[in-house]
């Protein structure tokens, strides 16, 4: 293809907020003053974090991304076709489309590709992957949206081919029930009957290899975890001393979740100049980054249900430990 055409197939819109900075402030101030305290996962994710999060999917311990790849290397053409063979792939959280490409393959393969809409915060990434895909998918077009989809959901632009929405790598597990439902409730809104979400889920299982999964061998998970403090330390003018703090994951079997906290192992006081905060810790006290939800079948399919989608559906890898699940209106 040559530059002039790569470049008339690529559109890509930036919506992103001008009070990020304020809104990361509010969180974090709420989080800390929270009872018990709370940060939000969001925060993890600066270069570092994203470099640390690479580790932990080629971890030995981690099986969700490997058992992910592997369903969509397998059975993406079974899923294209459950899905009506959509002629658009919007992906929610794209990032550089490393796992979409069994998806958009299966669809080249069908006869149906024309449209792919990356979703993702980062601007540069989504150049570099849009042009990328318009070099190894000819007659591809790429309709890009660079923002935070949690607020700019509703920005996915219509699709009159059938549009398969893609929300991959478990993310979904990271909300609360109720923020969950809300979330897949505005998904719903969005589709059309001949539209299908494909949502990526962990699956309950035995808790040794959940809790393995949340705190490795290596230490790369607790590096993760204490991350978020380096980040605040670095946005907020924080003085959090990552040493003061243990890496703590729990699976809760009774809310199917895995609960991922920090332990203060001392008591201390924490200061955030750019807060005018000041925080104490109790020896011992948790503060809670992130959760991650397990399924079963039926109970995500009671998830779909509340929020007004219908399951259509279900693809496992062989060990039966994730799932992608297609859903409808």
């Amino acid at each position: 293809m040559t530059p002039g055409a790569a470049a008339e197939a690529i559109e890509i819109e930036v919506h992103l907020r001008a009070d990020g900075g304020v809104a990361m402030e509010r969180d974090i101030r709420l989080g800390l003053t929270a009872k018990p305290k709370e940060l939000s996962p969001k925060y993890f994710y600066d270069e570092r974090g994203s470099q640390l999060f690479e580790r932990i999917t080629e971890l030995p311990e981690y099986y969700p991304t490997r058992a992910e790849r592997e369903i969509l290397a397998q059975r993406s053409p079974e899923i294209v076709a459950a899905a009506g063979e959509p002629g658009t792939l919007v992906e929610l959280g794209s990032g550089s489309a490393a796992k979409t490409r069994h998806l958009l393959d299966a669809m080249r393969e069908a006869g149906c590709l024309a449209t792919y809409v990356p979703v993702d915060i980062s601007e540069e990434i989504t150049h570099e992957t849009a042009d990328a895909l318009v070099e190894e998918y000819p007659g591809l077009t790429i309709r890009g949206l660079v923002c935070d989809f949690e607020h700019d959901l509703e920005r996915i632009p219509d699709g009159g081919d059938g549009r398969l929405v893609a929300f991959l790598g478990g993310t979904i597990g990271n909300l609360y029930p109720d923020a969950r439902r809300d979330f897949l409730a505005r998904i719903a809104a969005l589709l059309e009957p001949g539209d299908r979400i494909l949502l990526g889920t962990d699956l309950v299982k035995e808790r040794s290899r959940l809790e393995a999964a949340y705190d490795d061998s290596e230490g790369v998970t607790a590096e993760f975890n204490k991350n978020v403090l380096r980040v605040l330390n670095r946005e907020l003018g924080g003085d959090f001393d990552l040493d003061a703090f243990e890496h703590v994951a729990n699976y809760d079997a009774d809310a199917a979740r895995m609960d991922i906290r920090l332990r203060s192992l001392g008591e201390q006081t924490v200061r955030l100049d750019g807060l005018d905060l000041t925080v104490r810790f109790a020896p011992g006290e948790e503060m809670r980054t992130e959760i991650s939800s397990k399924f079963t079948r039926e109970r995500l399919e009671d998830v779909y249900r509340e929020a007004g989608l219908r399951p259509s559906g279900w693809f496992t890898d062989p060990g039966k430990d994730y799932a992608l699940s297609l859903a409808s209106v």
